[in-house]
């Protein structure tokens, strides 16, 4: 067997709740801190966290939960989570509803079960109304990244998908475009609702004419791209394309470029998210650049707000952050 609380006490000669106060992070005299620890080390202790958690009605642990893990969108909003974590001293386990053949309301079952002390739920999926009247009703700590289905008393955080759009268009309109394309995204993906919606609300606001035929959809892969662009050249008569994802912009570009048009000579063209190849595209890709370490930080402080019991009001509320436009080379003046 291992050894115990009491044998680091003995070895140590100091009282078990003198130990025991110092593994919970409370103060004892230097001496005995030194004494505590060389024992720890020479009896290779390992304190028993069941009982710990048992003691303390808390794990130290959350949970993060994405719908696919392979998503390169969410590396940055982890690395924002698990630096929050780290500061608070807690862990985190990450789970895939593709591993695990889950959907996503069901690991809050995790809460439920006292595994872990709170759970973040991040997808850019459109959610289910039901599952997110659920997640409002719970008493338990969480925290939702991505879609919040515009209902009230929710605590989630998501990039300002209109406002990415807005800028892009008035940056367009800056250059002298006036005839601006669009190529929207899947119905499934949330953010497709609001790119959509900024590109109306700034073509508008700017008194500009969009055409029905200057509106095409997309899978947002680099196929859907190629495809959505050479319907579009059927209609002609722009001067530049808004892709609502970067993948779409590229196979945008491709089919220009395979059509014998240059870009941004006769075509300048944007995308949206900023993903590594958009440095890299011919010519590199104007874009918008989404703030997803900052996403991931200020969704974690909200879920350790809420372990810690605030009752703050913005934690009641949707925070939107603000994306910002990266200017390439893909868009000139007219």
């Amino acid at each position: 067997m291992g050894s115990t609380i009491h044998d680091v006490a003995r070895v140590a000669n100091t009282s078990k709740s003198t130990v025991s106060r110092y593994l919970n992070g409370l103060k004892v005299k230097k001496n005995t801190e030194e004494a505590i620890e060389k024992a720890i080390i020479e009896l290779n202790y390992h304190r028993n966290v069941n009982a710990r958690r048992l003691v303390l009605n808390k794990t130290n642990v959350i949970a993060v939960v994405v719908d696919n893990i392979t998503n390169i969108f969410y590396s940055g909003i982890i690395r924002g989570i698990e630096k929050v974590a780290k500061d608070k001293g807690y862990n985190c386990i990450f789970l895939s509803w593709t591993s695990n053949f889950e959907d996503e309301i069901s690991f809050l079952e995790l809460l439920y079960e006292g595994q872990v002390d709170g759970v973040i739920l991040v997808s850019f999926q459109k959610r289910e109304e039901s599952d997110l009247i659920k997640i409002r009703e719970s008493t338990y700590p969480i925290s939702l990244v991505g879609d919040h289905g515009e209902l009230e008393g929710l605590f989630s955080v998501d990039v300002d998908n209109a406002a990415g759009i807005v800028d892009i268009i008035q940056y367009l309109n800056g250059l002298g475009h006036r005839d601006i394309a669009y190529i929207a995204g899947p119905d499934n993906a949330a953010a497709n609702k609001y790119r959509y919606k900024g590109y109306v609300q700034a073509m508008e606001a700017l008194g500009l004419v969009y055409r029905p035929e200057w509106i095409v959809k997309s899978d947002w892969s680099n196929q859907g791209g190629y495809e959505a662009m050479k319907q579009l050249l059927q209609a002609k008569g722009f001067t530049a394309v808004v892709a609502s994802n970067d993948e779409t912009a590229i196979g945008a570009l491709r089919a220009v470029q395979e059509q014998g048009y240059s870009v941004p000579k006769q075509i300048s063209i944007v995308g949206y998210d900023d993903i590594s190849i958009s440095e890299w595209a011919y010519p590199s890709l104007t874009t918008v650049r989404q703030p997803f370490l900052d996403i991931g930080i200020k969704a974690a402080a909200g879920l350790f707000q809420k372990i810690d019991g605030d009752e703050d009001e913005d934690l009641y509320r949707h925070h939107l952050l603000r994306p910002k436009l990266i200017v390439r080379d893909s868009c000139t003046n007219v």
